[in-house]
């Protein structure tokens, strides 16, 4: 399919059946969320893949008992940097300048830069930051999720805090920012699947300055 009728096909999932997406389709997707922009290039989060039933029975009740949570064939949890640590950032321009073969005084001045700009902020700020990024990379998944003929729900609606713990995120400096089901339609019991996609028209969605 061409890309705008991919991504007329796709919508936000609302029951899965039992299929499960193959491995080589996961695959391709995490590749897509590997390869998204990020600011800096600093990819400040990690996904977390589970498929393992008995923890999605336990996420579902603490994520708005979404079905999509135990019913999906994937669930991705995108975990934010809870902050910008030195040694995060630090690391990142050895592994960088490593991969480039770059001596560190061509990035040092860009480093420091950012070391003082993150410096600056909240935690807090920071996390939202993080998070955004995790924004990014969900929009990779889907279109990927999408050329590939799997369907996909992206989900906001959870406790935060209660995944964290049941996760034990915070041990690793993470901290949740949006999951996202993976798996095929239930054709016979979504009620979304037969309905017109509704979105505004471009008249009231762009405004061209020039």
């Amino acid at each position: 399919m061409a890309l705008k009728d991919t991504l007329h096909w796709r919508y936000a999932t609302k029951s899965y059946n039992d299929d499960k997406v193959a491995q080589e389709k996961i695959d391709s997707i995490l590749e897509a969320i590997r390869l998204a922009p990020s600011s800096s290039g600093l990819q400040p989060f990690k996904v977390l893949i589970i498929t393992n039933p008995e923890l999605k029975a336990q996420l579902q009740p603490i994520c708005a008992n979404q079905q999509q949570i135990s019913t999906s064939s994937h669930l991705l949890i995108f975990a934010a940097w809870d902050e910008y640590t030195p040694e995060r950032i630090n690391a990142f321009f050895e592994y960088s300048n490593g991969i480039r073969n770059l001596p560190a005084s061509v990035t040092d001045d860009y480093r420091l830069s950012l070391l003082d700009s993150f410096g600056s902020m909240s935690k807090e700020q920071q996390y939202v930051h993080a998070s955004k990024q995790c924004y990014i990379a969900l929009g990779f998944a889907l279109v990927a999720a999408a050329e590939l003929g799997v369907d996909a729900t992206p989900m906001e609606g959870f406790d935060n805090q209660a995944v964290n713990a049941l996760l034990k995120l915070p041990e690793h400096g993470l901290n949740s920012s949006v999951l996202l089901a993976l798996g095929y339609r239930d054709t016979e019991s979504d009620w979304l699947v037969k309905l017109e996609k509704v979105r505004r028209d471009k008249a009231h969605m762009f405004v061209e300055i020039a």
